[in-house]
């Protein structure tokens, strides 16, 4: 009897503990709740309204007064980045240093770079076409740009000396609200032509004119206003024929990769908005 009755009071302690650990948990689930979403917790005060002190005139300088501002000001970039803007660009980059084709894993090549070493000077003119108005999740938020380019690439290392290419690309704008500095990314192809110096016997060189090419690249742009702003960044770029010239003549392809810098200016007029411009 004895033993049962001892049986019977740890079972009771032992119910007692599990309702007392129950209680903690839920008062811990509802601080938690309260903190992270104070809303629920501010909505629970007093049914009778609060009546403000009367103000005191010789306080003034204690009283910490409202902004007269919005706490959420406009946002300026809506009048930078908006559907069917067109801007015209120029961009120009020293690309320097030899890399191994990014995607030789799809291809099978050997990933390494020849002993002919290039460096390519590229200058771009494109018109820019933004496609949409800045949308997104806050850390994807922006929109998107298609450039249509004619490309000059001057070539100071290299078999070859010049190259003459139309490309075409896409590219992402990154905007957070109300920052001047904007990062993006983009991606280019095109077809081109080159003075190939592979038909000519120089070995490592490329093995025909027509060509193809493809340029990756980021950085940041700065808006200094709705008409003009400034970029700068690094860029891949890619050239070969894409295997045309074989088996007559190798196709070794040139990869490169350096800085670019340009600017962008607005064609045409401003976006009618009825957002005040705050800067």
């Amino acid at each position: 009897m004895r033993q049962s009755r001892l049986n019977f009071a740890d079972g009771r302690t032992s119910m007692q503990d599990r309702w007392r650990c129950i209680s903690f948990l839920g008062v811990l689930v509802i601080q938690i709740a309260m903190a992270f979403f104070p809303a629920c917790a501010i909505g629970q005060g007093p049914s009778t309204p609060v009546v403000p002190d009367a103000p005191n005139a010789n306080a003034t300088s204690f009283v910490r007064r409202a902004p007269d501002v919005s706490p959420r000001r406009p946002d300026f970039n809506q009048d930078i980045f908006y559907r069917n803007k067109l801007e015209l660009s120029v961009e120009g980059g020293y690309l320097p240093a030899n890399i191994p084709f990014v995607f030789n894993f799809m291809t099978g090549d050997t990933y390494t770079t020849w002993p002919l070493k290039y460096t390519l000077v590229p200058t771009t003119l494109s018109l820019r076409w933004h496609i949409d108005n800045i949308s997104g999740p806050p850390i994807l938020r922006g929109n998107d740009d298609f450039s249509f380019g004619l490309a000059y690439t001057a070539i100071p290392r290299g078999a070859e000396t010049q190259y003459v290419a139309f490309d075409y690309g896409i590219r992402h704008n990154f905007v957070p609200r109300r920052w001047r500095l904007t990062p993006y990314y983009e991606m280019r192809g095109g077809i081109g032509n080159i003075d190939a110096q592979g038909p000519h016997g120089v070995r490592y060189a490329q093995g025909q004119d027509l060509t193809i090419t493809l340029r990756m690249g980021s950085g940041a742009r700065y808006n200094l206003n709705p008409w003009l702003s400034f970029a700068g960044g690094a860029t891949y770029m890619h050239v070969s024929n894409c295997y045309l010239s074989e088996p007559k003549y190798v196709n070794y392809g040139i990869n490169v990769w350096g800085p670019v810098f340009g600017f962008s200016a607005r064609l045409g007029s401003a976006r009618r908005s009825s957002v005040p411009q705050s800067h």
